[in-house]
Order: structure tokens, then C-alpha cells, then sequence
């Protein structure tokens, strides 16, 4: 096995893994409903915070992360820290509320949105495959639209935001590491805010019970570790691969929300997936076909 094979076998394994995580999150987070959904953020935050300070200390790079985090990479990481932060609390309350079909939806769509955005933001060429694939999506939402919606602004705002996201990541003068840290210790204040007025208040979770201390302690290592995982990953392996990895998480999603949760599939939704999973294979294809073109030029 050549050193390129080696390399795109573990990128591979680290990808599925990460995805594979991502896609068992509602598991963990139905054994926190009983916590409100800003506490298990908060939580989820601050926890993240001090494992990814371990990881920053012992890999040296606290200098190298405040050199960058300056400026309008700084300005930057503060409207991303934003965007997951929404992101994050919307998913929680989603899960938490038996929405997790409708949280699968908004990660289906959000490659689709991605495209979109890069079209629109970044000038990007959007190629015919791909406008095609997100026709097929922006009318599965309007038909779900014109149904009445029901919790629609749950996949939209799970797309949006982390569409959102991924943009001003991907336009920041930072690694992924650092851009975590960063981002974890802007959203801290807030989070630890929201936990000490909890504990004024006499409604604070932790503390309730020895199994959901350890669960809330566990956040950090859950949120941290497919993210980090994900970033290796994305280091090994095509973008068309990983593009086509994405659609683990919103399938396991899917797949709980119908047969552990029993969340009801209504022909509307069924008429709806139908039109995002098309045009989710279409964009899939399209991606592997313009990479593997671009491998034979």
C-alpha cells in the first residue's frame, strides 16, 4: 500500500467515524431531556472549552491561535461562534422535542445550501448538476411550505446557520483547532451566565443527579471529538469524498427519528425527503464526476 493510499484509508476511517458521531448525537442528547436546551449547550460549551484548552496547551499552540485570532479573522470567529451556537440550540431543542426527523431534513439540505452560498457569496460557478439539485430542494421546502410547514423552521434554520457557518469558517485565517478554541472561549461568558443564573435561580440541572453530571461532563469530549475528528479527515481526504461522507449523520438521523423515537413520517414528508435525497444523489454524483475529472486533467 503506497503512502497516498495509506493516508486516504485513514482519512477515510476518520470521516466515517466523525459522521457516524454526528449521527448517534440524538442518542445522547434524548438522556439529557430533562435538562433545558440552554443548559445542555451551556454545558456543551464550557466543557468543550476545557478539553480543547488541554489539547491547545499540550500541542503548543496558544501563541500561534492569538496571533491569528486577531482582526478580521477575530470578527470573523465571533459571527461563526454565533451561527453554531444557534445552530447547537436549535438541534438540542429539536431532538429534545421529538423534531428529529425535522433536524435530519436540515442537514440533508444543508450541502445544497452550502453551494448556494458559495455561488452567491463567494462568486463561485455553479455548475448545471448542481442548480438542478438545488431546485429539487428548494421545492421539496416549498411543498412542505404550501402543507402548512409544521415545524419547518427547524431544518431551515439548522441549514442556514450551519451553512452560514461553514462560510465564515472557510474564509477565516485560522485551523480548525484553533477556530474551535477560539469560538468555544467567545460563547463561554454567555454560557456561564446562563448556568450561574440557573443555580440562582434553584433550576439548575447539574447537581440533580449523579447520572446527569456525568452525562453534562461528557458534553465536552462528544462535542470536541468530530469535530477534530472531522478536521483530520477533511485534511486526507477529496472534497467530493467527503461530500459524499455528509450524508451519514442526517441517514442515522433519519433512521432513529422513525424507528427508536417513533416519529410520525406523514406523505408530506415522504413526498419531501423524496425530492431532497434526489437531489442530494444528484449533487453527490455531480461532485464525484467533477472530481474525477479533474484527476484525469
Amino acid at each position: 500500500m503506497t503512502q497516498s493510499q495509506s493516508a486516504d484509508r485513514a482519512g477515510l476511517l476518520l470521516g466515517i467515524n466523525a459522521y457516524a458521531m454526528w449521527g448517534v448525537l440524538p442518542l445522547y442528547l434524548h438522556l439529557l431531556q430533562p435538562v433545558p436546551a440552554l443548559q445542555v449547550l451551556s454545558h456543551r460549551v464550557l466543557w468543550s472549552l476545557l478539553l480543547l484548552a488541554v489539547i491547545v496547551i499540550a500541542l503548543r499552540k496558544v501563541k500561534g491561535i492569538a496571533a491569528a485570532a486577531r482582526g478580521r479573522t477575530l470578527l470573523l470567529l465571533l459571527g461563526s461562534a454565533a451561527l453554531i451556537g444557534i445552530n447547537w440550540l436549535v438541534y438540542i431543542w429539536a431532538v429534545q422535542n421529538a423534531h428529529v426527523l425535522d433536524a435530519s431534513l436540515g442537514y440533508f439540505i444543508n450541502p445544497l445550501v452550502n453551494v448556494a452560498l458559495g455561488m452567491l457569496v463567494l462568486g463561485e460557478r455553479l455548475r448545471r448538476w448542481q442548480g438542478v439539485a438545488i431546485g429539487l430542494a428548494a421545492l421539496g421546502v416549498l411543498l412542505l411550505t404550501l402543507h402548512g410547514g409544521g415545524a419547518l423552521w427547524i431544518p431551515l434554520a439548522l441549514a442556514l446557520s450551519f451553512g452560514g457557518y461553514g462560510l465564515l469558517r472557510k474564509v477565516a485565517a485560522i485551523d480548525a483547532l484553533g477556530g474551535l478554541a477560539v469560538e468555544t472561549l467567545l460563547l463561554g461568558p454567555a454560557a456561564l451566565a446562563v448556568l450561574l443564573w440557573a443555580d440562582h435561580t434553584g433550576t439548575a440541572a447539574f447537581g440533580s443527579s449523579t447520572r446527569i453530571d456525568l452525562l453534562l461532563v461528557a458534553a465536552g469530549a462528544v462535542t470536541a471529538t468530530p469535530l477534530l475528528l472531522f478536521a483530520a479527515a477533511a485534511k486526507r481526504l477529496p472534497y467530493a469524498t467527503m461530500g459524499l461522507l455528509q450524508y451519514i449523520a442526517p441517514t442515522l438521523q433519519f433512521l432513529e427519528a422513525v424507528w427508536l423515537f417513533g416519529e410520525p413520517v406523514l406523505p408530506v414528508h415522504l413526498a419531501t425527503f423524496a425530492l431532497i435525497w434526489s437531489g442530494c444523489a444528484l449533487y453527490a454524483w455531480d461532485s464525484l464526476r467533477a472530481y474525477r475529472a479533474a484527476v484525469r486533467a
